[in-house]
């Protein structure tokens, strides 16, 4: 469908709630997941949210194709999970580095749960629940996350841990999600 403007750290609309999704297998639904994927395609990202083109509802895609952006990670399967809700399980956290497509440039070490359980409903209102652990668990906090108006920054417990991506991994390519 369309590549769309993603909208940076400091809009206002990033900070407010998503609203949950009534309606499956519309084609307003359909056309904003195809505007998701092309997005995050044409962005190397892993994944994105709703929210990040400025739609305020409960609806991510992560997964996929290995991204540029993250090389060493182990693959995920893609999906698009609506109206999420997620159940860590056990207490063992594990701090990564996150970057984030509203957030260009930058990375921050972020704590999240290790293990997770999610649930939800693809674009045709088909129940998904899946296991996750490692980086396929960090990816499905981050991306939900953005539907509860919190972005990883708000995550990072020690400043000294986050700043502009060339700075902290001179070198590196850039990644940003």
């Amino acid at each position: 469908m369309a590549v769309r403007e993603v909208i940076r750290w400091g809009d206002p609309r990033l900070l407010q709630p998503a609203r949950p999704v009534e309606r499956f297998d519309t084609p307003e639904l359909h056309a904003l997941v195809r505007d998701l994927e092309d997005t995050m395609a044409a962005l190397q990202g892993a994944g994105i949210a709703a929210p990040q083109i400025a739609v305020p509802l409960q609806v991510v895609i992560f997964g996929g194709a290995p991204s540029a952006r993250y090389p060493e990670a182990p693959a995920v399967p893609y999906t698009v999970l609506v109206n999420p809700v997620l159940e860590p399980l056990g207490n063992h956290m594990e701090e990564g580095w996150e970057g984030c497509l509203s957030v260009p440039g930058m990375r921050g070490l972020v704590p999240r749960h290790h293990r997770l359980r999610y649930r939800g409903r693809d674009a045709c209102g088909a129940p998904i629940e899946r296991l996750a652990e490692g980086f396929h668990a960090r990816l499905v906090q981050h991306e939900c996350d953005h539907l509860a108006g919190i972005l990883y920054p708000m995550r990072v417990r020690d400043l000294r841990h986050f700043g502009f991506t060339d700075v902290l991994f001179p070198g590196q390519a850039p990644a940003d999600d």
